[in-house]
C-alpha cells in the first residue's frame, strides 16, 4: 500500500457516492489471488477499480459504499498464524483509521452483513462482467432480502454497471495520479537507456546477445528503483521479430546491423508506464533503417502536435497517417502508379500492410486504461461508411474530445515484412516510438521523453 493521505481515496469515493443516486449502493471487489501451478500462485496485483476507491492492496477484500457515502470495507481478519507464513494484515480493528473507511468488518463476515446494507435500498450497482461470479454472489444477496419482502423488506429493482461512472472518473488523472505517472515513466526511460547501452557494450565485447538478456537488464532497472511490477509483458523483438506486434522476449540472438524494438514499461504504485524505443542493436542505423525510422518519427512528432484540450482522440492518429502515407510513397513501399497520391492512400488504407494498428489507448492504472473512445455529449450522432479493404459497413461514432488531466499513449509503427512489391532494403524492420503524454490545455506533456528518439542521439547514447 502506498503512503497516500486516504483523503486522495475519500475524495473518489465522495465524487463515486454523489452518482449513485438515491438509494444506490455500490459493491466493488478486489482482484482474486489465482494459482501458478500446483501450490503456487501468480504474484498478486489488486483490483484497479478497488484500489482508486481505497488504496488498499490485499487480497479478498470488498467495499460497498452507500450514496449516502457511508462506506464500509471488509478484509482479511488479523491472524497471527497465517501473517507467520504469507505475512502482516491489516485487519478491520486498523482499516478505519489507516483507510478512512466508516466501518470495517472481516470478510467472513461479507455473506451476513451485505443483504443487510441492500435491504431497503433501490439500485446495486456493481462492475459488470470483471469478477468471475460476482452477478451469482450478488444474486444471492438480492435473493436473501427477497426473503423478507414478508416482513416489509424492500428489494433493489435495478442493477448498473459501476464501471460507467467509474470509468469515466478514471480518464481524467488528478495531480496525485499524474506525479505517480510521471515518476513511473522516469523508471522505465533509465530502463530503455540501460538496454540500449548495454546492448552495444555487449556486441562490442564480442558477447553473445540474446533478447532475454535485454529483458533481464529491463526487469532489474524496474526493481532497483522501486517498481512492484512490469505493467505488462515486456516486448523485446531482434531483427524481424519486431514485425509480430506481441512479440515477446525470447532468446533469439541480437545481432549486429538488426534493429531491436523494446516495448516496456514498469508498473508504480498501481501506476502503469508504457514506453517503445526502436535501436540499432550495435549503434548505428544503416541508411535505409535511418530512413524508416524518420519516417515513423515524423508521424509521431503530427501526432503529438495535433494531441490538446479540445482536439478528439481520433486526431493524433489521423495527423500520423498523413504523415506515413506520404512517407511510403516517397520512400517507394507503395507505388504512385499503383496507390494514386497520399490521400488515395488514406481512403484505399493501402497503409495497413505496414501499419495495421492505432496510434494510442488511454493510460493509467491498466496499461490498456479504460474511459470510453465515444464523445459521450454526442451520442447517437453516427454515420456509416464502407471498408475498403474488408467491404464491412462501419459505424462511425463521434472520437471523444480530450480533456486536460487525461493520459495517452503515442505510439506509430511501420513493419515492412518481405514483399515481392516491397524493395529488399526495408525487409523485416519493424519500427515503433511510443511515449506516454498528459493532455493540457496548451498541448501535451510527454513524460517518456527520459530515453531519447532522436536517430543521432540514440546513436550517441549507445557510445556512451
Amino acid at each position: 500500500m502506498t503512503q497516500t493521505t486516504p483523503n486522495v481515496y475519500a475524495q473518489r469515493r465522495a465524487a463515486l457516492a454523489a452518482q449513485l443516486g438515491a438509494g444506490g449502493v455500490a459493491i466493488i471487489p478486489t482482484a482474486a489471488e489465482h494459482p501458478r501451478n500446483r501450490d503456487s500462485d501468480f504474484p498478486y496485483r489488486h483490483d484497479s477499480y478497488f484500489y482508486y476507491l481505497t488504496g488498499f492492496t490485499e487480497p479478498n477484500a470488498w467495499l460497498v459504499l452507500e450514496a449516502t457515502g457511508r462506506c464500509t470495507l471488509f478484509c482479511q481478519p488479523k491472524d497471527l498464524e497465517r501473517e507467520i507464513w504469507d505475512g502482516y494484515r491489516l485487519g478491520p480493528g486498523a482499516a478505519v483509521d489507516a483507510l478512512g473507511v466508516d466501518v470495517a468488518n472481516s470478510v467472513a463476515e461479507l455473506d451476513h452483513h451485505v443483504p443487510k446494507l441492500l435491504e431497503n435500498q433501490h439500485t446495486v450497482w456493481y462492475p459488470f462482467a470483471t469478477h468471475k461470479g460476482l452477478e451469482s454472489r450478488v444474486d444471492g444477496w438480492l435473493n436473501a432480502v427477497r426473503a423478507r419482502v414478508r416482513f416489509g423488506a424492500l428489494c433493489p429493482a435495478q442493477q448498473r454497471d459501476l464501471c460507467v461512472p467509474l470509468d469515466d472518473m478514471r480518464l481524467i488523472k488528478d495531480a496525485h495520479e499524474q506525479d505517480i505517472m510521471r515518476r513511473a515513466s522516469v523508471i522505465s526511460a533509465g530502463a530503455h537507456r540501460r538496454a540500449m547501452q548495454t546492448c552495444a557494450h555487449m556486441l562490442r565485447a564480442g558477447q553473445d546477445v540474446r533478447e532475454y538478456h535485454l529483458d533481464a537488464e529491463l526487469l532489474h532497472e524496474f526493481r532497483r528503483h522501486g517498481s512492484q511490477f512490469p505493467a505488462y509483458t515486456s516486448i523485446v523483438a531482434a531483427g524481424a521479430n519486431a514485425c509480430v506486434l506481441h512479440y515477446r522476449a525470447d532468446a533469439a540472438p541480437v545481432r549486429a546491423g538488426e534493429l531491436v524494438l523494446i516495448d516496456a514499461g514498469c508498473e508504480l504504485d498501481g501506476y502503469a508506464s508504457d514506453i517503445t524505443r526502436t535501436f540499432p542493436a550495435n549503434g548505428q542505423f544503416t541508411g535505409p533503417q535511418r530512413d524508416l525510422y524518420n519516417l515513423v518519427l515524423a508521424s509521431q512528432d503530427a501526432a503529438v502536435a495535433a494531441t490538446c484540450a479540445g482536439a478528439r482522440f481520433s486526431d493524433p492518429h489521423e495527423a500520423c497517417v498523413r504523415v506515413l502515407a506520404q512517407g511510403l510513397l516517397d520512400l517507394g513501399l507503395l507505388h504512385p502508379s499503383k496507390h494514386g497520391n497520399a490521400q488515395d492512400v488514406i481512403e484505399k488504407r493501402a497503409y495497413f500492410p505496414f501499419y495495421m494498428h492505432r496510434t494510442s489507448h488511454w493510460l493509467g492504472m491498466d496499461v490498456h486504461d479504460c474511459g470510453s473512445y465515444v464523445e459521450p455529449s454526442e451520442l447517437g450522432q453516427n454515420s456509416e461508411r464502407k471498408d475498403p479493404l474488408s467491404g464491412e459497413t462501419i459505424v462511425n461514432r463521434p472520437s471523444r474530445i480530450l480533456r486536460e488531466g487525461a493520459v495517452l499513449t503515442i505510439e506509430p509503427g511501420l513493419y515492412v515484412r518481405p514483399a515481392h512489391d516491397v524493395p529488399e532494403a526495408f525487409w523485416n524492420i519493424g519500427i515503433r516510438i511510443e511515449d506516454d503524454a498528459i493532455v493540457t490545455s496548451h498541448g501535451c506533456e510527454l513524460i517518456t521523453r527520459g530515453v531519447p528518439v532522436i536517430a543521432s542521439e540514440i546513436e550517441a547514447l549507445m557510445r556512451a
